[in-house]
């Protein structure tokens, strides 16, 4: 039974389920819910939540499990001396997993029959041809040991999606027995009820951590496995970002964070007072209809994707800072302190514009949360608008305008379409804001691209490189800690 049509099934037995459980409570109580020790809901809850929980459960796991264990099965069924040279069995694998996949969209189409799929010969089919009829499009043609290798790999998938099926039907047929074999007037349904939902929120909230806790170590291992092949001490100590794929490379991250915060200040320095501004003006000097024009019109800055941040700053901020700039004679000054449209700060203004309405919108709804008391005390005693604004209101609502400066720092630092079209692939130490740099991210996906080899310190560095941005992101985030605890406790 396809994925799909199983989870319809569980679905439609936890419906059943809270039914059954309802009427059977009901009936215990011969139709009176006054005798009953919990509302009815709960006894139809209790029957659901042990059909649904515990096949859903192992559904999931099922599901995560199952491919690692196939392909790890497969994978080690083909012979070292099979694999071609300068591939690896990851590549392999991948081979298998589309072959596999396409047997079973020709099996769906008709084309052949289940059997004649498990029967397929690779010298004497045109496996690629047969394939390829179907809309699987296959590089090289199949070699007998790759299709044996798709033909396993689509006999345990089978297999295990049958087992998947028959056990989570199992569990929630068992769940469904024993909870309606309970469900009585005097069972504390409530009671279970509320213990599976603290369950489940207990749960929800581990897995944000547990995920947390999965991506960084994920990091780690890589980064230590790199740290085996290449020097610490020029990676956080070097002054050069040379990745060269043939050997001898020189990977230090400090011209990398250089770029980083270089261009996130300039985009910081442009956000912040307009995004401030902005806030206090909306907040405590636009009239209700100005602000309910403005405050959705600015908003919109947010949605817009930043790969088009990245075509406004590659066709429009960059040649028009390079004819400020860069034209000599003609030029800002006579000056001609530009020489291409990538630069540190056509990057950073524009960032700087994305950041806008994240500065803006959370400053505008923390201004608003100050209590109108604080504004009303301090007019009555003689202030005017600006020195309230100035002295009451600012003060009062500065540790969340500080958090939402350090989101937007947050943001600023993990941004990579805006780097890569607008400051360029440049990584080197300069002061200067009208050359091309390259930042901590714009690296990592560089790095990562193509047919790289996972076993080279080149390709290894991108998880020390977003080992150390997570590190410099955690860091900002202390920071925002303390500031806001120690002007809250002033404050408050």
């Amino acid at each position: 039974m396809p994925t799909f049509w199983l989870i319809l099934v569980l679905l439609a037995l936890t419906a059943l389920g809270f039914w059954f459980g309802r009427r059977r409570a009901l009936a215990s109580a011969q139709g009176n819910p006054r005798h009953l020790h919990s509302l009815p809901i709960y006894y139809g809850a209790n029957v659901a939540m042990s059909v649904a929980i515990p096949a859903l459960l192992t559904l999931v796991v099922w599901l995560l499990a199952q491919p690692m264990l196939i392909e790890n099965r497969v994978s080690a069924t083909i012979p070292q001396e099979l694999i071609p040279e300068n591939t690896s069995i990851g590549l392999v694998m991948s081979d298998v997993r589309r072959l596999a996949e396409g047997l079973d969209l020709a099996v769906d189409q008709n084309v052949m029959t289940r059997g004649e799929a498990l029967a397929l010969d690779a010298s004497t089919t045109d496996v690629r041809a047969l394939l390829g009829s179907v809309g699987v499009a296959l590089g090289s043609e199949v070699r007998p040991e790759v299709l044996a290798a798709a033909q396993s790999y689509r006999k345990l998938s089978s297999t295990g999606s049958t087992a998947m099926t028959l056990v989570c039907l199992v569990l929630a047929l068992i769940g469904f027995g024993l909870s309606a074999r309970r469900t009585h007037k005097d069972f504390r349904a409530r009671n279970i009820v509320e213990r599976g939902v603290l369950a489940l929120l207990v749960l929800a909230a581990s897995l944000a951590i547990l995920t947390t806790v999965g991506i960084v170590l994920s990091m780690l291992f890589e980064t230590v496995n790199f740290f085996g092949l290449h020097a610490w001490t020029d990676f956080f100590f070097g002054s050069t970002w040379a990745p060269n794929f043939r050997g001898d490379s020189e990977l230090s991250m400090l011209p990398l964070l250089w770029g980083t915060l270089y261009i996130s200040a300039i985009a910081l320095i442009v956000a912040v007072p307009v995004g401030l501004f902005a806030a206090i003006y909306l907040s405590e000097y636009a009239s209700p209809a100005v602000r309910s024009f403005a405050k959705p019109l600015l908003e919109i800055l947010a949605g817009i994707p930043t790969i088009v941040y990245g075509l406004f700053a590659l066709l429009t901020v960059g040649p028009l800072l390079l004819n400020l700039f860069g034209q000599g004679e003609e030029g800002f000054l006579g000056l001609e302190w530009m020489t291409g449209a990538t630069s540190v700060l056509t990057a950073g203004v524009v960032m700087g514009i994305m950041l806008i309405p994240f500065v803006s919108s959370l400053s505008d709804d923390i201004i608003n949360a100050v209590p109108q008391s604080l504004r009303d005390g301090s007019l009555g005693l003689g202030a005017t608008s600006s020195e309230t604004v100035r002295q009451v209101v600012l003060p009062a609502a500065l540790p969340g305008i500080v958090g939402a400066i350090l989101l937007a720092a947050s943001r600023a630092i993990g941004e990579t379409m805006i780097v890569v079209m607008g400051a360029g692939a440049i990584a080197k130490f300069s002061a200067n804001p009208f050359e091309s740099m390259t930042t901590i991210t714009t690296r990592v996906v560089s790095q990562l691209t193509g047919d790289t080899d996972f076993a080279s310190p080149e390709t290894l560095v991108a998880f020390a490189l977003g080992l150390s941005l997570f590190v410099l992101t955690l860091g900002l985030n202390v920071l925002a800690l303390y500031i806001v605890r120690k002007y809250r406790e002033q404050y408050d």
